[in-house]
Order: structure tokens, then sequence, then C-alpha cells
């Protein structure tokens, strides 16, 4: 599941944290809304955004071969 947190300290500065989402992709999930909060200051990446997309292929692998019994 995808979920974006938001901490807002009395300051003003706004933290946020993005989870569920695999791959670079959280950066494009963020972008507009950090255009609109103003300058990000820092940013650090988990793990999820070094991980692959994992997919799962229906297809199946046959090996023909001739059969010497």
């Amino acid at each position: 599941m995808e979920t974006l947190e938001f901490i807002i300290y009395p300051d003003g500065r706004v933290q946020e944290k993005v989870t569920g989402i695999v791959g670079a992709s959280c950066a494009e999930v963020t972008a507009a809304l950090e255009a609109e909060l103003g300058i990000v200051l820092t940013q650090e990446t988990t793990s999820e955004y070094y991980a692959q997309n994992q997919q799962q292929s229906d297809s199946a692998t046959t090996h023909v071969g001739s059969s010497h019994w």
C-alpha cells in the first residue's frame, strides 16, 4: 500500500515520508507536492528506492528435445 506521511513542525518545516512505492517513482509522486511546499533541504532514500519492481509472468518456458530411450 502506498503511503505519504507528513509531519508539520511549529517552525513551518514539513517532513515527508513515502512508503510502499518501489524504485525512483516516489520522486514523481512527490514532485508536485514538494514544488508547492517550497525548498527541499534534505532528502534520504530508503531501501525501497533501490529495490526493483518484481513482475510476475504467466508465461512458461518449454524445452523441446528428442528422447533417446
